[in-house]
């Protein structure tokens, strides 16, 4: 796989203790008496917080990585996901009245969020950010974030479909307000070089979002490529396509199983990966060794899991992977 940007490779943590032994009962070789051993430390407890709704295939794989990293350290995760910022915010706030030990949030809506992100950090809660609002991680107080780039990912993507042939481009936004959805368009028209236009759906609605994309392809002929920037909604595009009889070339971000198989059957050009397991992984894996060792991760930057693209030659490396759920 074809990779734009650095990828942090984690080793796995190890931990062992020490124990001591004397050469018999206390008293008996003149030594003090044994020590007791210390108490075992207390299971740390981290709190991740998404901006995802339910049902969504791509935050599937985020709870994958997490969860399989709380398995590997022996930490608790509590995965909690809503769409609302309001109602994250509400969720973050609860995480810190429950005095959690570490803190993941994704911020669609770094604003909404201020506030509640505030609290943690005042609360000496260790913070990471994950998959938006990167640009803002830092001035929140957060110690690294982990994601992609939104902005090179859309160059990348609009310079993909221009080799394509693609002229005039229709963008379709599945949430409202996410900053990094429009970063993705931007990026987008910027690698182009050409028309760009906007769509916006609605992910929790795909049959809805099928007929609005495919009532666009009919209504104006010269759109000949769609990009997408959620895997479900590019399956929605997919049908769109096919069903109104466009020739529009569809490209997407982000990976299922049913989109890679879709790249595979040279359905959709291509698939952005940002590797949304690592999202997961990644962060517990910090936050133990922030907690163990007070190591942080990054030095001020994000932590990029991508972009990479999924294309036809590499589609079959990848199928078994996303069918498991880690890809």
């Amino acid at each position: 796989m074809k990779w734009t940007a650095g990828l942090v490779v984690v080793a796995a943590l190890g931990f062992s203790a020490l124990t001591g032994c004397s050469s018999g009962p206390a008293g008996q070789d003149g030594g003090p008496p044994a020590a007791a051993p210390p108490p075992a430390a207390k299971a740390a407890t981290f709190a991740v917080i998404t901006h995802a709704g339910s049902g969504d295939a791509f935050w599937d794989v985020v709870k994958n990585g997490a969860e399989a990293a709380a398995r590997r350290y022996g930490v608790t995760v509590n995965y909690q996901g809503d769409g609302d910022p309001a109602r994250q915010s509400q969720l973050i706030d609860q995480a810190v009245s429950q005095k959690v030990d570490g803190l993941v949030v994704s911020m669609a809506n770094p604003d909404a969020l201020k506030e509640a992100v505030g609290k943690a950090v005042a609360a000496r809660i260790p913070v990471i950010t994950i998959n938006s609002g990167g640009d803002r991680s830092r001035e929140f107080g957060a110690i690294t974030h982990v994601g992609q780039s939104e902005d090179v990912a859309g160059r990348g993507a609009g310079e993909k479909l221009r080799a394509e042939g693609v002229t005039k481009l229709l963008c379709v936004i599945h949430e409202a307000g996410n900053v990094g959805l429009d970063q993705r368009c931007k990026g987008a028209t910027e690698g182009l070089g050409g028309t760009v236009e906007r769509l916006q759906v609605d992910v929790g609605n795909l049959a809805d979002a099928t007929s609005k994309i495919k009532a666009r392809l009919q209504s104006d002929a010269s759109v000949n490529g769609v990009l997408t920037l959620n895997p479900a909604v590019a399956v929605a595009a997919r049908d769109a396509i096919a069903d109104g009889g466009s020739k529009a070339r569809l490209a997407t971000f982000d990976l299922s199983a049913d989109v890679v198989a879709a790249v595979k059957d040279g359905e959709i050009l291509f698939a952005v990966d940002q590797q949304q397991y690592l999202q997961g992984w990644l962060p517990i894996t910090f936050l133990t060794l922030y907690r163990d060792n007070l190591n942080t991760v990054g030095g001020g930057l994000p932590v990029n899991t991508g972009p990479g693209f999924v294309t036809k030659d590499n589609a079959g490396q990848v199928a078994d992977l996303a069918q498991s759920g880690t890809r």
